[in-house]
C-alpha cells in the first residue's frame, strides 16, 4: 500500500463533524501516514469528544480558523477526520475573511466528503476557497485494506495542475459542456439552500452523492434543487454513488433506475450517471471549484479538471 506522493507532506487533521467511532482505524491511518514520513498535526482532534461531536463547536471551528493565523505555517494538506453531522453548527463561526486572505489561491489541499461538504460549500461561497472532495482519515486512510485506486487517484490529482477521469459508463444522451465543478453530499447541499453558505454558481457542473437514502428521498432532494431553480442554472448534473439506496417492498418497482429516469425527464439539463465518488471504497478525488469539461456519450464519459490548487 503506497501512501507516499513525490515528497512527504505536512498534514493537519480537521474534525468539524462527528468523532471517530473506530479508534483502531485512526491508529492504522496515523501509522501508515507516519511510515510514509508525513508529518501529522492536530492529532488531538481525533481524541476530542463532546456529545456526538469531535469537540465543542468552538474547538471544531478552531481547527479551521487556525489556518487563518499568519503566525502559523500552513500545512500542505488539511484532511478531514470523518463526516457524520456537525459542520453546519460551526459555519457561522468560521473566520472567512482571514481564511480568504491566507488560503485563497494558495497551494493547500483541504479534502473530505460527506458532512465536510458543508465546509466546502461555505468556504467557496464566502471566501472563494477551492477544496477537494476525496478521502478522509478514518474510513479511507484507516481502512483495513485501503483502496489502491482511491489513494493513487488522490495523490495524483493533488500533485498535478490537471486531472482526467474516464469512465466506461454508457450514457443515454450525448453531452459536451464545461463549467465550474462543484457539489458533494446531496443532503448537505439541499440543507443549505436559502442560506449564505450555498455558492452562487452559474453554468456549473454539479456532482452529488449520498448514503443510506431510499430512491424516493434522493428524488425528493433533487426535486428541491430543481424547484428552487438551482439546477436550471447548471450545465449538467452528475450523479455519483448512492450507497445503500435500496427500495422497500412498498416501492413496487420504483428503484434507483426509475428515479433516474424521472429526474432526467424533468430537470431540463443533461444528467450523467456513474461517477465513482461517494461513500465507496474506490473513489475519485474531485477538485471543488475547478474548471471542468464533461464529454459523455453511449460509450461512457470523460471529465477533465484544471485550474485548482495543487502541491506540484
Amino acid at each position: 500500500m503506497s501512501f507516499e506522493p513525490t515528497a512527504p507532506r505536512t498534514i493537519r487533521l480537521l474534525a468539524p463533524s462527528g468523532y471517530p467511532h473506530d479508534p483502531v482505524a485512526i491508529d492504522r491511518a496515523l501509522e501508515r501516514l507516519g511510515d510514509a514520513q508525513h508529518r501529522i498535526e492536530n492529532v488531538e482532534a481525533t481524541q476530542r469528544r463532546y456529545q456526538r461531536f469531535a469537540g465543542t463547536d468552538g474547538e471544531r471551528a478552531g481547527d479551521l480558523n487556525r489556518l487563518a493565523d499568519p503566525e502559523r505555517p500552513l500545512p500542505d494538506i488539511g484532511l478531514a477526520v470523518r463526516g457524520g453531522y456537525g459542520a453546519a453548527r460551526i459555519l457561522h463561526g468560521l473566520d472567512y475573511r482571514g481564511l480568504e486572505r491566507r488560503l485563497r489561491d494558495r497551494p493547500i489541499v483541504l479534502v473530505g466528503h460527506s458532512d465536510f461538504t458543508a465546509i466546502q460549500l461555505a468556504l467557496y461561497a464566502k471566501a472563494g476557497i477551492r477544496t477537494f472532495g476525496g478521502p478522509m482519515l478514518s474510513a479511507d486512510f484507516g481502512a483495513e485494506a485501503p483502496s489502491e485506486f482511491t489513494m493513487s487517484h488522490f495523490w495524483r490529482t493533488i500533485s498535478a495542475p490537471s486531472a482526467t477521469i474516464v469512465a466506461e459508463a454508457p450514457q443515454v444522451q450525448s453531452v459536451n459542456v464545461s463549467g465550474t465543478l462543484w457539489g458533494g453530499n446531496l443532503a448537505i447541499l439541499t440543507s443549505l439552500i436559502g442560506t449564505p453558505y450555498l455558492p452562487d454558481v452559474d453554468g456549473g457542473i454539479l456532482f452529488v452523492e449520498d448514503v443510506n437514502e431510499q430512491p424516493f428521498r434522493i428524488e425528493r432532494m433533487i426535486y428541491q434543487l430543481h424547484l428552487s431553480g438551482l439546477l436550471a442554472r447548471q450545465q449538467a448534473l452528475v450523479l455519483g454513488q448512492f450507497t445503500g439506496a435500496r427500495p422497500f417492498d412498498y416501492d413496487n418497482g420504483y428503484d434507483m433506475q426509475a428515479m433516474i429516469e424521472q429526474v432526467c425527464e424533468v430537470v431540463g439539463i443533461p444528467v450523467v450517471t456513474g461517477l465513482q465518488f461517494g461513500h465507496v471504497p474506490d473513489m475519485v478525488t474531485l477538485p471543488f471549484g475547478a474548471h471542468a469539461q464533461l464529454v459523455a456519450n453511449a460509450h461512457g464519459f470523460r471529465l477533465t479538471m484544471s485550474d485548482y490548487p495543487h502541491l506540484g
